[in-house]
């Protein structure tokens, strides 16, 4: 999984995990907020995800696939804990 965005600041992000979507710890790289990822398969459209700092839960979520395969829809909820907030956040993407 290869995720491309760009940061409060307008910087450009990169980050990368390659793994099996067995619910596991795999090591994730270019993120400095995250060292680990597992996935686990729900369904044929949904994927639950849990990102790790220092084998400490930051976020856990799900992601799901339209049955068409043209959007997906991201929930995610976590904490900063240097800022010390939690977060929720839902995001829509579609296919371009």
């Amino acid at each position: 999984v290869i995720i491309d965005g760009t940061d409060k600041d307008g910087k450009p992000t990169h980050n990368e995990w390659t793994g099996k979507f067995d619910g596991k710890d795999y090591a994730v790289t270019g993120d400095p907020k995250s060292d680990m990822r597992s996935y686990t398969k729900i369904d044929d459209h949904t994927l639950k995800f849990t990102v790790k700092k220092a084998d400490k839960t930051t976020i856990t979520g799900r992601i799901v696939v339209a049955a068409d395969g043209k959007s997906r829809m991201v929930t995610a909820q976590g904490a900063d804990e240097q800022q010390g907030k939690k977060s929720k956040e839902k995001a829509s993407y579609d296919k371009q």
